[in-house]
């Protein structure tokens, strides 16, 4: 088990959902090569895992812990509104305690997916929405 696993986990959750949107979206993972269309809304998937636990005497457990974040991005001068509404079904998506196996390797949704303040660029307005995630071994 490693943060390669909850990555490929939550990532892949992502992917499935939405390629199988009415609307499609494309998503960037980090450091895979990626060119928007223009206008187009995609997502901005990011592990950001925070450090490896261990509790317990004996030193054989381990917890892996972090944020997810799926960044949404809009064209600059379309308003708020659509990134919302993917926000909320991303809050659906992945809802608190919310748990997903793939192997022997189980992630739980640990804090409701929220969306965070907006960032305007000159071409983009992007919103990130994240959680905190933990998974355990022994």
């Amino acid at each position: 088990m490693s943060t390669e696993a909850v990555r490929a986990i939550l990532e892949g959750r992502l992917a499935t959902w939405a390629a199988g949107r009415s609307t499609p979206l494309r998503v960037a993972y980090e450091n895979v090569p990626f060119t928007p269309a223009a206008g187009e809304t995609y997502l901005q998937a990011f592990l950001l895992p925070g450090p490896t636990l261990s509790q317990d005497l004996k030193g054989d457990h381990r917890g892996y812990v972090g944020v997810f974040q799926v960044t949404i991005v809009r064209p600059a001068g379309t308003g708020r509104g659509p990134a919302l509404s993917i926000a909320a079904e991303l809050n659906t998506l992945f809802p608190v305690n919310g748990r997903y196996t793939s192997g022997s390797v189980t992630v739980q949704v640990i804090t409701p997916a929220s969306a965070g303040p907006g960032i305007a660029e000159a071409e983009r307005f992007a919103i990130p929405v994240s959680f905190q995630y933990r998974a355990d071994t022994i």
